[in-house]
């Protein structure tokens, strides 16, 4: 797969489609591969006339890695937080939303539609919001605005989502894996028992790395509420969120289109923190069509 530097720092992508379509930028979300954009969803994308690229995110999959640079705890991050004190953290979100805009840059793309997924959403938020001149639409999928009156995830996602692996054979991850995904998946749309666990395989094949998680937590934490920020989005803005999501429920999918002026809102009874086989049409067709109406031809 190609590897290129991007705000100074080696980030590993894939791209599909014909080059000189309107180009789509994947955002994955906290610890996640880019092979969690099912290649299906990449492929209904391309095939609705997009140009689709998606890459890690620094500190996963095969991407850059701060190898032993500490994070502050979580306990820590929250006690300043509520103090109106912003902790010091390896990185930040606007860190990794300049990842994002340098790998357009160094892919000589002066624009592309930004979709991002749950911390994925909250990068695109920081794309859309400070790099406008990058961004022809913004499309975030089942992420929030930080504002701490929300409800909270159900104790059990968050738990299976911070919790490590008991070790890193490859069994062991791959039933980690297969429990993190039932646990934050749609209900109206439970995934293949076999589908997942080969889905699974593929990825902790592909790279294990139990390090890069700490940090992006630390990076999501740090960032506070975005809402004032989110005021300042002048692109065309779709807000996608499951009904049903526990780990970041509907509420912040709802607080995050109130908050970004003229963004559209779609929620989806049935839908978790997933992007479920059965969904894939018609969030390939929500965000197909959501570009291709903010941008005539």
């Amino acid at each position: 797969m190609p590897q290129i530097t991007a705000n100074g720092i080696p980030l590993e992508y894939e791209d599909y489609g014909d080059p000189a379509h309107p180009p789509i930028l994947l955002i994955m979300g906290f610890g996640a591969q880019l092979t969690l954009w099912p290649i299906e969803l990449v492929e209904a994308l391309v095939e609705r006339g997009f140009r689709v690229i998606r890459y890690d995110n620094r500190d996963v999959g095969l991407s850059h890695k701060f190898h032993g640079v500490k994070a502050p705890g979580i306990i820590k991050m929250t006690i300043l937080n509520k103090f109106g004190i912003t902790p010091k953290v390896p990185y930040t979100l606007e860190d990794m939303a300049n990842d994002g805009v340098g790998l357009l840059n160094a892919l000589g793309l002066e624009r592309a539609h930004i979709v991002g997924a749950s911390m994925g959403g909250m990068i695109a938020q920081h794309v859309a919001a400070k790099h406008a001149d990058k961004a022809l639409t913004l499309t975030s999928i089942f992420s929030t605005t930080g504002n701490p009156k929300l409800p909270a995830a159900k104790k059990e996602a968050m738990k299976v989502l911070i919790t490590r692996p008991a070790s890193l054979e490859e069994e062991v991850m791959v039933d980690h894996g297969v429990k993190l995904a039932r646990t934050i998946g749609s209900p109206g749309y439970p995934a293949d028992e076999e589908r997942l666990r080969d889905r699974v395989r593929v990825s902790v094949r592909r790279s294990i790395y139990t390090e890069g998680p700490t940090r992006h937590l630390s990076a999501i934490v740090a960032d506070g509420d975005r809402r004032e920020m989110l005021k300042d989005v002048a692109v065309p803005t779709l807000v996608l969120h499951g009904e049903d999501d526990p780990l970041v429920p509907v509420e912040g999918g709802r607080d995050t289109a109130a908050n970004i002026p003229g963004a559209k809102l779609k929620t989806i009874p049935g839908w978790g923190h997933d992007l479920p086989m059965e969904l894939v049409d018609t969030i390939a067709d929500e965000i197909a069509g959501h570009a291709k109406g903010a941008v005539p031809a």
